[in-house]
Parts: C-alpha cells; structure tokens; sequence
C-alpha cells in the first residue's frame, strides 16, 4: 500500500487532518455549536461549484465560501440575537442553492461528486501543499488563542475580568473552524465532515474526564479512524470518508454501550 505516493499523501494529509479537526471540534462540542459544523460544510460546497464555474482551484472555493459562510452566520446573529440559531439555518439553505445553481453551471459532476464524499486518496500537488500550509496557520493560530478559548468555554465571567473579548475570541475561533472544514471537506466529504468533527470527541468524553485528556484521547480516536479507514478502503476498494465515518459511528457506539455497563 505505501509502495503508491497516492497513499503516502493521504496518509499524511490524514494525520494533519485527524491532529486539526479535533482540536477545533472540541470547543465546537462544548459551546454545542455543531449545526455550525454542517452549515460550513454546505458552504465549502458551494464554494467548490463556484470554483469550477467560474475556473479557480475548488479547495480555493472551498475556504472562501467557508469564510463568508462565518462571516454570513455572525451577521444575522447580531441582527437577530434573540434567534441566533436561525443564522446557521439561513446560511446553510442560501449556500445549498448557490451549490445546486453552480453545479449547473460548471458542467464537472465528478469533481463536485469528490467533495460530496470525499477523495483523500487523489489529491493533487496543490491541494496537497494548501492543506500544510492552511494546517499549520490554523495550529498555530490556535495556539495562540487557547489559553483565552479555554477560559471562555468554561467560564465566561472569569473571560471578561480577565479583558478577553469573546465577541473577537468567537470569531476568530469560527475563522480557524471554517479553514478546518473547508480542508476536510476534500478529504472525507462535505456531506460528513461535520461527523469527524464531533464524534472523535465525544468518543474521548466517555473515556477521560479532564479537557486535555478529552483533547489528546480525541486526536488519538481521529487518527485511528483515518488510518483503518485508509487500510480498509484502499483493500476493499471503498470510499475511503465514508468508511472513516462509518467506523467512527461504530466506536461511538462501541464506548457508549461500555460506559453505561461500566456505570
């Protein structure tokens, strides 16, 4: 299987991706914003149709649309606080139209049909050097803000005596969030990349206990799910997101039962 450079560079993109999502993902699980998962995964869609319409890269497409998606959601959030959760309803119906319009329009379902349900395994040398070079911006932009993300997850009135602007901590933090989705979405699809966002999480929350151990038993489930589901993709000549997915379903499940026997 590594005798092919196809499978060496999903491998890698994998890890990157496996190490990312679930340090995003564990914030978005815990602030319960999920449907924000979903709603940027439509986006990114919308983002690849238009970059085939209109002749620039997809992934390109994708990080754009995801960006405006935050932008979008945080918008009518702040026109309608008192239904912020219609915010993501609205963006993610906006950007399922604009998909369907310029899918039309580009006239290249199989490309469109790759981000649907992901294609790791046939990435190109462009994609393969913007997912380093995205990857490590968001690492490191997430490093920078961690310490202030975790106060405000947890405690929010320590966040603002401190002098942590959520409002900016918030937005930043969707910001690194959209690039993260709009990555994975090549990788495991759009359609079910808001999945690995959440589940390698919630799978380490019925494990550990502590944040940095719910963070670190995510990043391990993560990985673990990208590289059996690569093994057995490649072997059985599946898709290699939705057997990711599938066996992360399964582990869930899996610990779910364990917990409550054990409880």
């Amino acid at each position: 299987m590594f005798e092919f450079e196809f499978m060496q560079r999903a491998f890698i993109v994998g890890s990157i991706l496996a190490i990312l999502l679930p340090l995003v993902g564990l914030p978005v699980t815990l602030k319960r914003l999920s449907q924000m998962g979903d709603t940027l995964a439509h986006a990114s869609l919308a983002g690849v149709a238009a970059g085939l319409c209109f002749g620039f890269h997809p992934l390109l497409g994708s990080v754009i649309a995801c960006i405006i998606g935050v932008l979008s959601v945080q918008a009518i959030s702040d026109k309608l606080p008192a239904y912020q959760e219609i915010s993501t309803v609205v963006v993610l119906a906006f950007a399922i139209g604009c998909a369907g319009i310029f899918t039309g329009f580009a006239g290249n379902g199989a490309q469109v049909t790759s981000f649907l349900f992901g294609s790791i395994v046939t990435i190109s040398d462009t994609e393969y050097y913007l997912v380093i070079v995205i990857s490590a911006l968001v690492c490191i932009a997430y490093r920078i803000i961690a310490t202030r993300l975790y106060l405000a997850t947890f405690d929010s009135v320590a966040a603002q005596f401190l002098g942590i602007n959520e409002r900016v901590l918030a937005f930043v933090f969707s910001l690194l969030v959209a690039a993260s989705i709009s990555l994975a979405a090549k990788t495991i699809g759009s359609l079910i990349v808001s999945s690995l966002l959440v589940i390698p999480t919630l799978c380490a929350m019925q494990l550990f206990r502590t944040y940095r151990s719910v963070l670190l038993g995510g990043i391990v489930f993560s990985l673990a799910f990208v590289y059996c589901g690569l093994c057995i993709s490649y072997y059985g000549n599946l898709k290699p997101g939705s057997v990711i997915v599938l066996l992360a379903v399964v582990v869930l499940v899996i610990t779910l039962v364990l917990k409550r026997k054990l409880s």
